[in-house]
Parts: structure tokens; C-alpha cells; sequence
């Protein structure tokens, strides 16, 4: 098996929410495309805080509800390296990126690739959608709205990607 020669990574403030669930439904569409094999994919979030955790159980739950059931994940910190491992770092919020690209800057430009941008730029309504973060919602909509976004923004990326 060859090395994949496309990579994205999803972040977002603690990497157990919007990344993740970006992350699998990324990940399941390579699979239903039969792109596997093409792709390395990964989350992580710009702070410590959530280190080791798995995804918030809201997150888990929206997955399997809508067919993503073998899914695993481990929280993360974005590194350096991951500007120069990974084509596309795509934050969720403002936030997001405004962290990224101040640590793209600090990561330095030798052997640096990666395209920093918000996941909703992919937006096919053209609205450049900001996925809001559904930790501190109560109940199940939030999260579902959150991965009705993934869903339509990791489709029109991989479309314009494979």
C-alpha cells in the first residue's frame, strides 16, 4: 500500500465536537468513494485542555445516528509539524483559524504546505459558514446541525479534491 498523497486536518477548540465529527464524516465519505487510500486525515484542537479525552458523547451519538458506528478518537494538539505533514488545516470558527494561522507563522515557512482555512469555506450556498461550537448546548440539535454541516461541506471539498 502506497502513502497517501492528500491529507487534511479538522480543528476546533478541544477536539471532542465539530472536529471529530468532521473527521468521521470525512472519513466515511473516502470510504463510500473508495478514496481511503488516498487521503490522511486527522483532528486536533489548538489547546491542551481535552489531551487524551475521547469525543463528547452528544458527538458519538449524532455518528452513530447517522451510520458512522466504528469511528475511534483521541483528543490532540495541533503541532508545528502539522503544517508541514498536512495540505489542508481547516478550523471550524474565527477562533480557529486566527489560532492557526498565528501558529503557521510560528511553525516557519521551510517546509510549511499546509492551506489554512475555515471548513465552511467549502460551503456549496457560498456562505462561508461558521460551524458553532455545540459543547455548551443542551441536547441533540446542536450536534445534529453541527454534523449536517460537516456533511455538506466535507462532500463539496472532496468533490473539488478528488
Amino acid at each position: 500500500m502506497s502513502e497517501p498523497n492528500k491529507s487534511v486536518l479538522f480543528v476546533c477548540h478541544y477536539n471532542i465536537c465539530r472536529s471529530p465529527i468532521a473527521e468521521a464524516v470525512f472519513l466515511d465519505l473516502l470510504q463510500k468513494h473508495n478514496l481511503l487510500d488516498e487521503w490522511k486525515v486527522d483532528s486536533a484542537g489548538p489547546c491542551d485542555c481535552s489531551v487524551g479525552s475521547g469525543p463528547e458523547e452528544r458527538a458519538v451519538e449524532t455518528l452513530k445516528k447517522n451510520g458512522i458506528t466504528n469511528y475511534q478518537h483521541t483528543a490532540r494538539e495541533v503541532s508545528l509539524s502539522d503544517f508541514r505533514e498536512f495540505d489542508y488545516i481547516f478550523g471550524m470558527d474565527e477562533d480557529n483559524v486566527r489560532h492557526l494561522k498565528w501558529l503557521q507563522e510560528r511553525s516557519g515557512s521551510a517546509g510549511a504546505r499546509a492551506k489554512v482555512d475555515f471548513l465552511g469555506s467549502y460551503d456549496p450556498n457560498g456562505c462561508n459558514t461558521i460551524i458553532a461550537d455545540p459543547v455548551d448546548l443542551e441536547g441533540m440539535e446542536p450536534f445534529d446541525r453541527v454534523f449536517k454541516q460537516c456533511l455538506r461541506f466535507c462532500t463539496a471539498f472532496l468533490e473539488q479534491n478528488s
